[in-house]
């Protein structure tokens, strides 16, 4: 039972952090379902079947709140469906001790790009209530994002909100909506495949259930918070967080000692702390910076 609760702890936060950013429960979920003992193949089918529910119930929320552009969300989650199909048929025929080094490399370094892009080069803002890209764009990113999201055991928002938001183009509360949304597509198609591959037999209904609920808690909340949280930093924090979870992982695939492991954590901890502080310091310097342009601005109107 407590095991229970505490993965539907980790299914409120990891849905909380999706729905602010547009990214990070699948990561978040698998990397955790991991250190649990899981295989790859089974963390992966056992979020995809959990987020089935999530993305329902925050698909809606965003769409309530007028966060959702359908003509995107179709080019983008028709091709990540298939791309994501493809991904649970290819990680359902690796073995499991290829799956799981290959798989908290591709967590690894999608939070390492997390944590870089959100504290060096913040997605830009644009205003666009829907969105002006075309399918010779949004096809390939969404093959690409769902075959990673699939072998990864996460990867959709990653992929495919950093790509929209990097592009400058729509804004953040309307890709973050759509991506959300699209995001059904894909697990629905991940989740078929890996049923279709594996069976239903493996699979634990429990963590399923446990996520789920956690998951639907949270997606009101995350699709309110949307344009209230200070995206930078829990970018950074997320970041992290998701490579830290990998790292015994990747280190257990190595031939590293158990001080250099250490030594390893250690180092890699003290940088991420060190960039979320750095980064809080920096929103809080802009912000700070943009009130008092304001206020001298609005003095001189006065005037």
């Amino acid at each position: 039972m407590q095991k229970l609760l505490l993965l539907a702890v980790v299914g409120f936060g990891a849905q909380l952090v999706d729905g602010a950013l547009g990214m990070g429960y699948g990561v978040t979920s698998t990397s955790l379902l991991l250190i649990a003992g899981l295989s790859p193949a089974l963390a992966s089918a056992s979020v995809h079947l959990a987020e089935l529910g999530t993305n329902v119930a925050s698909g809606v929320s965003h769409w309530r709140l007028g966060n959702v552009d359908w003509r995107l969300v179709l080019r983008l989650g028709v091709p990540g469906a298939l791309g994501a199909f493809a991904g649970a048929t290819f990680l359902s025929h690796v073995s499991t001790a290829l799956a799981k080094p290959l798989m908290a490399a591709i967590l690894g370094g999608l939070g390492m790009y997390i944590l870089l892009r959100y504290a060096f080069r913040p997605p830009e803002v644009a205003q666009a209530r829907r969105s002006p890209h075309t399918a010779r764009f949004l096809v390939p990113l969404g093959l690409a994002g769902g075959f990673v999201d699939a072998t990864g055991g996460g990867g959709w928002g990653p992929v495919s909100t950093t790509s929209l938001l990097s592009a400058g183009r729509t804004a953040p509360r309307t890709v973050i909506g759509s991506v959300d949304t699209s995001e059904f597509l894909v697990s629905f198609a991940a989740s078929l495949g890996f049923v279709l591959n594996l069976g239903l037999l493996g699979i634990d209904w429990g963590i399923v259930v446990a996520l789920l609920a956690g998951g639907l808690l949270a997606a009101p909340l995350a699709a309110w918070l949307v344009s209230r949280i200070p995206a930078r930093i829990m970018g950074v924090a997320v970041g992290g967080l998701i490579i830290m979870t990998n790292l015994k992982a990747l280190f257990d695939a190595t031939q590293l000692t158990g001080e250099q492991v250490t030594v390893g954590f250690t180092l890699f901890a003290a940088v991420w702390l060190g960039l979320t502080a750095w980064t809080a310091w920096r929103h809080e310097r802009n912000r700070r910076l943009t009130l008092a342009l304001r206020e001298a601005a609005e003095a001189e109107w006065s005037i």
